[in-house]
């Protein structure tokens, strides 16, 4: 699909709805949207009812600094990781105390692949307080808009699939 503002607003619209009917606060932990998330979320009036707040974390540092990701599973791993995504998500509830955490961290081009990670290689997370509830990864094609805003929309359909369950 197509991500263009429209479309991401009306999905953060249904995300806000959910968030709103469960009396759930969201936290998101984002590297490569930069702050979309929270951004696009916070758009919509009232959010302060269902979002607690965004941590954008791009450099390494800021993830070990602002959500206790250890600074030794970045250098394992990288940062576009399952492990470090998981450990974003977790440090982001842990730290807001919200029912529901998303992290995002990817490589949105356009250097900066790997043939292991390439340009649109996007990992996911969503972490409540028992931990983390569900990852994913994607590779997004397009440009580094595209592969944001694919992310961004991934990020809020996850919310959704992550509210459906419980």
């Amino acid at each position: 699909m197509d991500w263009d503002d429209a479309k991401l607003s009306v999905l953060a619209r249904r995300v806000a709805a959910v968030l709103d009917d469960r009396a759930w606060m969201l936290a998101t932990a984002e590297s490569c949207t930069g702050g979309w998330i929270a951004k696009l979320l916070t758009d919509i009036p009232g959010s302060s009812a269902w979002f607690h707040g965004g941590f954008v974390t791009y450099s390494n540092a800021a993830k070990t600094e602002m959500l206790g990701v250890p600074a030794t599973l970045l250098a394992g791993t990288g940062a576009v990781s399952q492990a470090v995504v998981e450990a974003m998500a977790t440090g982001a509830q842990r730290r807001s105390g919200a029912a529901l955490a998303v992290a995002v961290s990817g490589i949105a081009g356009p250097g900066g692949g790997t043939p292991d990670k390439p340009v649109g290689t996007v990992w996911f997370a969503w972490a409540g307080p028992e931990g983390v509830l569900r990852t994913d990864v994607s590779l997004f094609p397009g440009d580094r808009e595209a592969v944001r805003r694919h992310t961004v929309a991934g990020a809020l359909e996850g919310v959704l699939a992550a509210a459906a369950r419980e």
